[in-house]
């Protein structure tokens, strides 16, 4: 499996939502799929599951928005 599936995969996972892997541009907050708590867990699991470490400080919700978006910006700190 590609790196960018699996990402959402997990994304699918954490907002409880397989609709995320039709529409991986939806926005996660607007939506209603992400939350706070939501994002502590993507980070903790984005760190067990790749081995990246992404500082809550750099989770920008205007980036890090769409399951697209989150793949682009893991692709990019691996």
């Amino acid at each position: 499996m590609e790196f960018k599936q699996e990402v959402i995969s997990l994304l699918a996972e954490i907002c409880q939502d397989d609709s995320i892997k039709e529409n991986p541009d939806i926005d996660l907050f607007d939506a209603g799929l992400l939350d706070s708590f939501g994002t502590v867990e993507l980070l903790v699991q984005i760190e067990e599951r790749f081995g990246i470490l992404v500082p809550i400080t750099e989770f920008d919700r205007d980036v890090w928005n769409t399951p697209n978006n989150i793949a682009l910006q893991l692709a990019d700190m691996r």
